[in-house]
């Protein structure tokens, strides 16, 4: 990086911020957004650890640098990070650059504030109400209440706890000694948030009760009633079940009305995670999926996932109209939520939550919304399940594709068996030599930096590919390429 003078603060020089803003401007366009969506570029420019830092110079210094310096430094931490919005990444349930939700993050990190009171997020908490409100109703539900969270785990996690609270109330005050032990059902599918939010809120890891799923990955709903029987006959309390809608390797969707009928005859909670599937409600054709999602009482649902809301944008959505969440969580802080403001203090939302400052969420999806229109955002997961169904077919008719099952979601799992295990599945060590193929092709595919794609084993099935399809600016030939560097990178195994 080339020398020049140390760069003086920028603090009270509205010409130099301004310019210096510009200038990063123009390197986030280029770099992150008109390269890092370019199927020519690279996906990511792999550099390991020691390498890396050495390039970032992360040392931290009693002397600032240069703007130009800075400069360079922004480009270089564009450079050297995985380009989430390129149409070769299909690693996680989150892919692609919206540029109108992009316009909302950079308008709300711009802005600064905290979603915790109307006096200073007027416009914030506005949109978010109206945004919750049609999430809602794309649910079912015409009343209810919620609030956005800092990811899907919380707000599984958030879930538990108004859930506990409405059944013992004391327990705000009094703690685990409120409590009989209780007992929350959940599939052996489920996100891995459920098991950390049952130990985090002192239920204990043991608390969990996992229900067997059947071959596609749904909850049984007569092991669910077994299970249920179990706890009580343990001296165990049931209190909570929590259903998946698109679990995360699978993408199964549990029977949910088949579920809420089990909870209903027991008078336990149900919730959703619907934080991968929740988007699918968009759609008219694909909505069956979620039927029964209106019995919930509670659902998490992140559209920073498939509609590509970006990071972070994950709701919580309750059927209550009590004021629970408020209730559950509030502790009343008098230099915040002073009672006799000059407004509605109804709108001071930020009591309904652990937190106190809070990020803006809302305003990303809101603006998304407003120039896609709910046309558009159904578009997209038509089309998503369209090339899910392309990719399929693709994998049916090449050699040495396998798919793991057929997907009823957008997760494609399958086997690329080499042409040194083509033919010898009887073998003993089949199943060995075939788990190893998966680790060996990633490290390839991504020093290479021509696309990603995650792998794991299931249960006793060997490492397979999951393919989530859902990035929007997909096409059919990402998909061939998809399987055509498969093949290219495999061809020596």
């Amino acid at each position: 990086m080339a020398d020049s003078k140390p760069l003086r603060t920028l603090d009270g020089d509205p010409v130099a911020v301004e310019a210096l803003l510009r200038d990063v401007f123009g390197i986030v366009v280029d770099e992150a957004i008109r390269k890092g969506t370019n199927a020519s570029e690279k996906v990511c420019e792999w550099k390991e650890p020691e390498e890396l830092k050495q390039l970032l110079d992360l040392e931290l210094q009693s002397q600032g640098e240069s703007r130009e310096r800075i400069l360079e430094r922004c480009r270089a931490v564009i450079h050297y990070s995985v380009k989430t919005g390129h149409p070769r990444f299909f690693n996680q349930l989150f892919s692609g650059l919206d540029p109108h939700a992009l316009a909302g993050r950079i308008i709300t990190e711009s802005l600064n504030t905290s979603q915790y009171t109307y006096e200073i997020a007027p416009v914030f908490v506005l949109v978010e109400e109206e945004v919750l409100k049609k999430l809602r109703a794309l649910v079912g539900w015409n009343t209810g209440d919620g609030v956005f969270c800092p990811g899907g785990s919380i707000s599984n996690m958030y879930a538990i706890n108004p859930a506990r609270f409405q059944r013992y109330p004391d327990c705000k005050q009094r703690g685990l000694r409120a409590l009989p032990p209780l007992a929350l059902f959940t599939s052996k599918e489920c996100h891995y948030s459920i098991t950390k939010g049952a130990a985090f809120l002192g239920l204990g890891t043991d608390s969990v009760r996992v229900v067997k799923a059947d071959e596609r990955g749904k909850m049984i709903p007569e092991d669910l009633e077994r299970q249920i029987s179990l706890a009580e006959a343990e001296g165990s309390v049931p209190f909570l079940v929590s259903a998946t809608s698109g679990t995360t390797v699978l993408g199964a969707f549990d029977p949910l009305d088949a579920i809420a009928d089990v909870c209903q005859r027991h008078g336990l909670w149900l919730h959703v995670d619907a934080a991968w599937g929740g988007s699918v409600l968009l759609s008219r054709t694909h909505r069956h999926l979620l039927d029964g999602i209106q019995r919930a009482d509670s659902v998490a649902w992140n559209p920073h996932k498939l509609l590509a809301a970006g990071l972070q944008c994950s709701a919580l959505l309750l059927r209550d109209t009590s004021n629970l969440l408020k209730r559950c969580h509030g502790s009343q802080a008098s230099y915040l939520f002073q009672q006799d403001k000059f407004y509605n203090v109804a709108l001071d939302t930020g009591d309904k939550v652990v937190q106190c400052g809070r990020r803006v969420d809302c305003l990303k999806l809101w603006l998304m919304w407003k120039a896609q229109g709910g046309q558009g955002l159904e578009w997209r997961i038509d089309q998503a399940f369209a090339l899910t169904r392309y990719l399929v077919e693709e994998i049916k008719k090449r050699e040495g594709f396998e798919l793991v099952m057929e997907p009823e979601f957008i997760n494609v799992c399958f086997w690329f068996v080499p042409p040194s295990l083509r033919g010898k599945k009887e073998s003993p060590d089949y199943s060995q030599r075939l788990s190893q193929v998966a680790p060996v092709l990633k490290e390839r595919m991504v020093k290479k930096g021509t696309m990603m794609i995650g792998y794991q084993p299931h249960g006793t099935r060997a490492n397979f590919f999951r393919m989530v399809v859902a990035n929007p600016i997909l096409v059919q030939a990402d998909i061939d390429f998809l399987l055509g560097e498969l093949e290219r990178l495999g061809q020596d195994l």
